[in-house]
């Protein structure tokens, strides 16, 4: 099973950048990763064609915060717990969007679903989830110097 660090990347935009900044990243990596470029390691494929990217390619951009009541500080400036708790919420949200879309591709049953789509997974989602709250939190340190 490929391991990528496409979440990770997610992850820590969604924690270090401001709503509208990791959204416009993010939605410019969509653009790019449908296209094919230099930086793709996409082949051509017809439009028709299905992958396992359609829904959790989009569930990126609703990982962001939100700036319904804004923080005295940025998320990642307020620690790694807090930083902790977003990463996870999105891994999961990244998660079970994956799994939904190849339970409905696959026909499986729920348990056959969190089986295949969901659990091996998780042990590369957890570090990932760490790493990301951890590089966050460091990285804020560096701003407030």
């Amino acid at each position: 099973m490929p391991v990528t660090l496409q979440t990770f990347a997610v992850l820590l935009l969604g924690l270090f950048l401001s709503p509208s900044l990791s959204a416009a990243a993010l939605l410019l990596y969509l653009i790019e990763a449908q296209s094919v470029s230099p930086f793709s390691a996409r082949t051509p494929r017809p439009a028709s064609s299905i992958s396992s990217d359609p829904p959790r390619l989009p569930s990126f951009l609703a990982l962001r915060r939100r700036p319904h009541r804004p923080p005295a500080q940025p998320l990642f400036q307020r620690g790694f717990a807090p930083s902790l708790l977003a990463a996870a919420t999105g891994s999961l949200f990244i998660l079970l969007c994956g799994a939904a879309w190849f339970g409905i591709l696959t026909h499986q049953s729920a348990a056959a679903v969190l089986a295949l789509a969901v659990l091996p997974f998780l042990p590369g989602d957890i570090l990932k989830v760490v790493a990301a709250a951890g590089a966050a939190s460091g990285l804020s340190r560096f701003r407030r110097s």
